[in-house]
């Protein structure tokens, strides 16, 4: 992995697609970096970024070019899914049925149907979100019963390990959920394609077990000024 942090940001920009096979989308994990450097990543060509807080994400988009495509990759709390549905064209991080809902009664209050993915989680740690695997099918089903929202794949983590193999073995679980939902659920959802795993330090193992879209912020944009 090129985890370089010298040179610009198009360059470790360049760096990072360089790494990843066509068939891997790069969402530009922008969160607490300034306007000025995500505007050097899209001169650079770049138009997916990742923000995971409602404010700094509808700030961010109000003064950066329209065809940005946004995902919303933290936590969404339910309060504030009123600017993140005005904002975002993706939101990544739908951990739970209420918050499910919410989006979609946002959604179609603002005449919207928005793409979501369904957060799964396989991780060790019990601090991170998301469904387990065995409550995703029930969870597209309903999915597919609303009109503000399209499921177009799932998100997941590796638990938080310098051990690889535990890593590989999180993604390919992640990979495995999505595999099931592609042949059950949502058999009929020509849309859901999307695996979102893998980020600036795992991200090679995540595209060996299947990921179709990796979060890269510190090797493109450096370490985070808090």
């Amino acid at each position: 992995m090129d985890n370089t942090h010298d040179g610009s940001i198009a360059a470790r920009l360049r760096g990072v697609r360089a790494s990843l096979p066509e068939r891997v989308r790069l969402v530009a994990v922008s969160k607490f970096h300034p306007v000025e450097a995500l505007r050097e990543a899209y001169d650079a060509g770049q138009r997916i970024f990742g923000e995971s807080r409602a404010q700094e994400l509808a700030a961010k988009a109000a003064v950066l070019p329209d065809d940005i495509e946004w995902h919303f990759i933290g936590h969404l709390q339910t309060n504030k899914v009123r600017p993140v549905v005005a904002a975002a064209t993706v939101i990544q991080s739908v951990d739970s049925l209420r918050l499910l809902r919410a989006i979609d009664a946002e959604a179609r209050r603002a005449g919207r149907c928005i793409d979501v993915l369904l957060q799964v989680h396989v991780a060790r740690e019990e601090t991170k979100f998301g469904f387990d695997p065995d409550e995703l099918p029930a969870a597209a089903t309903e999915a597919l019963t609303l009109d503000g929202v399209r499921v177009t794949g799932i998100m997941g983590m590796a638990s938080n390990t310098d051990d690889t193999d535990r890593v590989a073995d999180d993604f390919r679980r992640i990979r495995a959920a999505f595999d099931d939902l592609a042949a059950g659920a949502m058999a009929a959802n020509d849309s859901f394609r999307t695996v979102s795993m893998g980020m600036s330090h795992d991200r090679d193992i995540a595209v060996s077990c299947g990921s179709t879209m990796v979060r890269v912020g510190t090797d493109i944009f450096g370490e985070r000024e808090y």
